[in-house]
């Protein structure tokens, strides 16, 4: 549930917060706003990752002890070759060797259903009309839902996988130009419904790769993996399709 944290879904909330919701009014009042958003969604997140925790705590983790240990090591001088060497063999070439090991077989996988026609139509197509009828329930579509499916290795190739779906591009598109974006999305039927339940998702859905690689190896199995995949994405699930029931009796 802690998956909110991840630095990469940052961005994508923000743009999605900027454009939809800042948007409503101009100058310093649109920022400030669109910053309050983000904070309560991720407010929000916490809020819920703590209902949650209590949860498990009465149900399916009642009584696994949680004692903390903690044993510090004997004190010595810093090596600071030593540590940057460290560091970075031990973390950060560790960690992107995990990444690429899933980011290059499922890049591989976005091209080809992208590109390959079945039909008159693009796998990718094929693929959100077959999920289009959910991801409504949850007031998404087929491509939003498709493009966190297929952001699994990386939460910051989501909104380019959904601008290459909408501009039928074979390639990932990466725009930086906010305002051609929220052109895009508009375009292709996002209203406030569709930003508020995306932002909600983006917070609450499954970790990326990395992390669940993580949680298997310091676990040493799948299970808690797998619940940790499950878990988040069921209350996004949930959560959004609330949001668009509400949304639909109100409005």
């Amino acid at each position: 549930m802690l998956s909110f944290l991840v630095i990469g879904r940052f961005p994508f909330l923000i743009t999605v917060a900027s454009i939809f919701v800042g948007g409503i009014f101009s100058g310093a009042f649109s920022s400030l706003l669109s910053t309050l958003v983000v904070l309560l969604v991720i407010l929000f997140g916490i809020y819920l990752t703590l209902v949650v925790s209590k949860i498990l705590s009465k149900t399916i983790l009642k009584g696994v002890p949680s004692s903390f240990i903690l044993e510090l090591p004997p004190y010595r001088k810093p090596q600071i070759g030593k540590v940057i060497v460290r560091s970075l063999l031990d973390r950060t070439l560790y960690v992107l060797m995990r990444a690429v090991s899933v980011a290059a077989p499922v890049g591989i996988v976005i091209w080809i259903f992208a590109n390959v026609n079945v039909c008159g139509a693009s796998i990718l197509t094929h693929i959100a009309l077959f999920l289009d009828p959910f991801a409504r329930l949850m007031g998404l579509d087929g491509y939003i839902l498709t493009a966190f499916i297929l952001g699994l290795p990386a939460n910051e190739i989501v909104l380019p996988i959904i601008l290459m779906s909408y501009m039928a591009k074979g390639s990932l598109v990466n725009l930086d130009d906010t305002y051609m974006i929220g052109n895009i999305l508009i375009q292709n039927g996002w209203n406030l419904l569709t930003a508020i339940n995306v932002m909600i998702f983006t917070l609450l859905h499954f970790p990326c790769s990395t992390t669940l690689l993580t949680i298997k190896k310091e676990t040493g199995t799948w299970k808690w993996a797998i619940i940790g995949f499950l878990l988040p994405t069921v209350c996004g699930v949930v959560i959004c399709m609330c949001t668009t029931l509400v949304y639909n009796i109100f409005v």
